[in-house]
């Protein structure tokens, strides 16, 4: 069963989502939050595996509550996908930078949703298919020089190789076809080389993708 959060500041939100995610059979809503400050005390005391978090509520805002929860190692588990109102959100950026395993428009299909809440937990997705790959121009973007990283030497050629598809937006499924592996091999590599650099998820993947220099702007596919 996959344990979800809801934190969002408008009840009909929160209500509309619960609807959608108890429906499931896999999926049990264990609790809502009104603003960022509860959300924090409901995730440490229920630790649930995916929180929907909403990037503006009173009190704290979720990209300080994403922080605080992505910032404790007692909560490494906690998937947080930060929600918005607009695909092009200006947080959304920072939302990644600050440890979100990934974001969702508020109006997103219901299917996707619900893809989007299982894939997470599965450690196989990012984004927002439709969103995925503009995110990640932008964050080419506003990317700076690469800094030397050191623990990048502790990958193979393979790693090193899976590393980059993913930086540039690739599904595992995608990553095994254009390597002409399987998607469980291609699935290992990704968890052994997000083992070896310390990355929290896929997101953060991204992140030192970018920041190490092994992908570049210009080079999405």
């Amino acid at each position: 069963m996959i344990r979800v959060l809801l934190a969002d500041d408008q009840s009909l939100v929160r209500a509309g989502f619960r609807a959608l995610l108890d429906a499931q059979p896999d999926i049990e809503v264990v609790a809502e939050a009104a603003d960022g400050e509860e959300a924090v005390r409901s995730i440490r005391a229920l630790r649930p595996d995916v929180v929907l978090m909403d990037i503006r509520m009173p009190l704290r805002d979720g990209l300080a509550a994403t922080r605080e929860v992505t910032g404790d190692p007692g909560l490494h588990d906690v998937k947080v996908v930060m929600l918005t109102t607009f695909e092009l959100d200006e947080y959304v950026f920072e939302a990644i930078r600050s440890g979100a395993s990934g974001f969702l428009v508020k109006d997103t299909e219901p299917e996707e949703l619900l893809r989007a809440v299982r894939a997470v937990v599965d450690g196989d997705a990012l984004l927002s298919p439709g969103v995925t790959r503009r995110l990640i121009a932008e964050f080419a973007a506003r990317s700076k020089e690469p800094a030397a990283a050191a623990e990048m030497a502790r990958l193979t050629e393979r790693e090193r190789e899976v590393m980059a598809l993913v930086g540039i937006g690739l599904s595992n499924e995608e990553i095994a076809r254009r390597l002409v592996v399987s998607p469980l091999t291609a699935k290992t590599h990704v968890s052994r080389t997000m083992v070896k650099l310390g990355a929290r998820d896929r997101a953060q993947l991204v992140v030192l993708a970018y920041e190490s220099g092994l992908v570049r702007p210009g080079w999405l596919g």
